[in-house]
């Protein structure tokens, strides 16, 4: 697995760079839906990477956000977001990534995230821990969810269908000491491993958004489930991620504004 890790790493941090040099570009914009949008830079970053793993490994399944992906029957697949915060990026605002994560089997079991703004390469290898540029981390240690400092979401779908986030963040924001909305789920991920954020909650996510960072959050010794406890997996769309300590309340709370709703 080291010689994959090596190839993720160096293919992340390579894709990063580009998108890095290229951010204040003027970027073509293309709709997916009325506000989500798609760029020439996640195009050109995800053609990068996957040409990259088929020259390497042509026969390994490939998914990714773009474009239809690879499929041979491998049981080695490749989850890629090659840009995450593509609506960040197409402003100019430097906050974004790339995923990059390896499964075998349907297990994760290698999770890369590279910030190319602040030079960061998150590693998780599943059973081997979580790195922040070969240095150790771990999750949080905070235990009061009224001094948590936590990070969410929201849907593309926020103008036109009510399970949209809002109520959850109204609700939340009521017992939290703050949450940040930085606009990449990755990194925010990310983030919960490494223990700036104490908890992390969304709706709707794909694989691409979630398989390099669950790793993360388990291999720092995190807790990630579905949003009200049930298991995680990369086809749950709401994702619950803390360090553990905060975890049951959160579920908690976001049970109870659930019940509380018309």
């Amino acid at each position: 697995m080291e010689h994959y890790r090596e190839f993720a790493v160096g293919l992340a941090r390579e894709a990063g760079l580009f998108l890095k040099e290229r951010l204040n570009d003027k970027h073509v914009i293309d709709y997916k839906g009325e506000i989500n949008i798609v760029t020439e830079a996640d195009r050109m970053s995800e053609a990068l990477i996957t040409e990259k793993i088929h020259q390497k490994y042509p026969h390994h399944d490939i998914l990714t956000e773009e474009s239809e992906g690879i499929d041979n029957g491998s049981e080695l697949r490749w989850i890629i977001d090659p840009l995450d915060g593509t609506t960040n990026y197409a402003h100019g605002y430097p906050v974004f990534c790339v995923s990059i994560a390896l499964e075998r089997n349907g297990v994760v079991c290698l999770g890369v995230i590279c910030n190319p703004m602040l030079n960061e390469m998150f590693v998780a290898l599943k059973g081997k821990g979580a790195f922040l540029n070969d240095e150790r981390v771990s999750v949080s240690k905070t235990v009061d969810i009224s001094k948590s400092l936590l990070a969410t979401g929201f849907p593309y779908d926020i103008r036109d269908n009510e399970n949209n986030n809002l109520r959850y963040f109204s609700g939340m924001a009521r017992n939290a000491q703050a949450i940040r909305r930085a606009g990449s789920a990755a990194l925010d991920m990310a983030y919960v491993a490494m223990g700036r954020f104490d908890g992390f909650w969304e709706l709707k996510l794909m694989p691409w958004d979630t398989a390099a960072g669950s790793l993360l959050i388990s291999e720092a010794g995190g807790v990630i489930t579905d949003l009200f406890g049930g298991t995680f997996r990369l086809d749950s769309p709401h994702v619950l991620a803390t360090n553990g300590k905060i975890h049951r309340d959160m579920i908690h709370i976001l049970k109870e504004i659930d019940a509380a709703s018309p």
